[in-house]
């Protein structure tokens, strides 16, 4: 039997949480980021990388590590509700919120279920399928992490009161290199820079001490997290954080004798994980508010344990919306027709039976969709449809191929989400320039927002260099294979 073969070069993929393309290709074009200029010039760049949804953080990077989107992997966004534990799942939103909800249920969703419990066991991460081909891989700074190796965990002392953890300390699934801020340190003596995760400086230093002591994996993940909270109050047109990542990543690369003996040495990914959304400057003007759409309607109080009379649920994840029916008395109908009346909600999504349903509140009109064989999208997904393909900016070329405009993979991603836990939940997703808001969740006036399925937040950039390969498609959840193809020739 023929050995495997395994890539010869160690794969390195930095994920810079919000990166996008004008914003980088405007920093590299103005000399602002010649690390990233080097890479691009020397690789592949790929401008219209499709994410995830909805566009948060956990939900894509689960996508990114398990090769599926949320129907799979299960992980429904940074905000969303158990039904069946009649319980609100937060991994860190406002800080209010997270208050609101509790400081220790939020940090044990974020440290211990999301891997241990939320992510689904029917799907496996590259770290897991590596390691099972005894191929050492790597996480850095990601708080989406399973892996094959049992591994302590400890939040320091003055800190322990904060989680559910005795003594501060929880066994995990890691992978078999793990940085995790204070929770789990490369370099012992290191003092991280923030509690929950490490800042771009700390993240670089853990992967330059990787390379120096030789002891960089096949595969390292490492995600530098700065600039998301930047963009939120600057918007997406700031690219100092840009600039100021770039001079991280040139640090790394002055590692080697030459930049050119990086790329010869090693293959480099880096990748944006969703973008932004300019928002306006008055709450009047910005936000959906949920609360008063539906009004008539007894909503539960976060914070609060589920009583009998409550009727809803909003689960806001910023430019998208949960709104789950815990009434079974309650019909679809009744909580669409005023979210179809506010001309602020462009998609307004649910389940009927195995099919996706679809209205807006900017155009009349319906669309129908589910898996099937009538038609197949440029990702060769096969689909059933009946309605109106406009709703989702969907085009039929030679009468059966599938494009998509302002909502990129819109039927797959929009149908992942619809699945991606149990319940009664209605999708609804805001137009450009809006906001939802439904008790404590944070607005970002004169900034910028993430979480909907627009075109905006959806399309990332990545540039490959040290190979000539690319991935089957333009999409995060190709990224995978596309990872274990160039490793073991998969």
């Amino acid at each position: 039997m023929l050995k495997p073969s395994y890539a010869q070069k160690p794969i390195i993929l930095l994920n810079i949480d919000s990166l996008m393309p004008h914003a980088l290709e405007v920093a590299v074009q103005s000399g602002r980021a010649p690390a990233l200029k080097f890479l691009m010039e020397n690789g592949t760049y790929i401008e219209n990388m499709v994410t995830s949804f909805p566009t948060m953080s956990v939900t894509i990077d689960s996508s990114l590590l398990t090769g599926t989107y949320a129907d799979q992997h299960k992980i429904p966004g940074l905000n969303w509700f158990d039904h069946s534990k009649k319980q609100f799942n937060n991994y860190g939103t406002g800080f209010k919120e997270t208050f609101r909800l509790g400081v220790r249920h939020t940090a044990h969703n974020m440290l211990y279920r999301l891997n241990n419990e939320h992510l689904s066991s029917n799907v496996t991460t590259i770290y897991e399928e590596l390691a099972t081909r005894g191929i050492s891989s790597a996480s850095i700074n990601s708080f989406v992490y399973r892996g094959n190796k049992l591994k302590q965990l400890h939040v320091p002392h003055l800190l322990s009161t904060l989680t559910h953890f005795k003594d501060g300390k929880w066994t995990s699934q890691t992978p078999s290199i793990f940085s995790l801020g204070t929770f789990s340190k490369l370099r012992s003596w290191s003092l991280p820079t923030q509690f929950a995760a490490g800042n771009r400086k700390y993240v670089a230093k853990e992967l330059r001490y990787l390379i120096r002591k030789n002891k960089l994996p096949t595969f390292t993940f490492c995600i530098f997290q700065d600039m998301d909270t930047r963009l939120h109050f600057k918007g997406p047109l700031d690219i100092k954080g840009i600039t100021k990542i770039d001079k991280e990543i040139e640090k790394i690369l002055n590692m080697y004798s030459s930049w050119k003996e990086a790329l010869a040495k090693n293959i480099w990914m880096v990748i944006g994980d969703n973008g932004h959304s300019i928002t306006g400057t008055k709450r009047k003007e910005v936000a959906i508010n949920l609360r008063k759409v539906l009004k008539k309607y007894r909503f539960a109080r976060i914070g609060r344990p589920i009583k009998k009379k409550d009727q809803l649920v909003f689960s806001v994840n910023q430019r998208m919306s949960y709104i789950y029916l815990l009434d079974n008395n309650i019909s679809f109908q009744s909580i669409i027709k005023p979210l179809s009346q506010h001309s602020s909600i462009d998609i307004i999504a649910w389940k009927d039976g195995d099919s996706i349903k679809v209205r807006s509140g900017i155009k009349d009109g319906s669309l129908t969709f589910k898996p099937g064989d009538k038609y197949r999208d440029i990702y060769h997904q096969s689909w059933d449809l009946e309605g109106d393909l406009t709703l989702l900016d969907v085009k039929r070329i030679n009468n059966s191929i599938l494009t998509y405009g302002k909502y990129p993979d819109a039927l797959a991603r929009l149908y992942g989400a619809l699945n991606s836990h149990q319940g009664r939940f209605i999708v609804v997703n805001a137009k450009p320039g809006y906001e939802f808001n439904a008790q404590l969740t944070p607005l970002h006036l004169s900034g910028a927002a993430h979480g909907s399925l627009h075109r905006q937040e959806s399309l990332v950039p990545l540039i490959i260099a040290g190979t000539d390969s690319t991935p089957k498609h333009p999409r995060i959840v190709d990224l995978k294979d596309f990872i274990l193809r160039l490793i073991v020739n998969k």
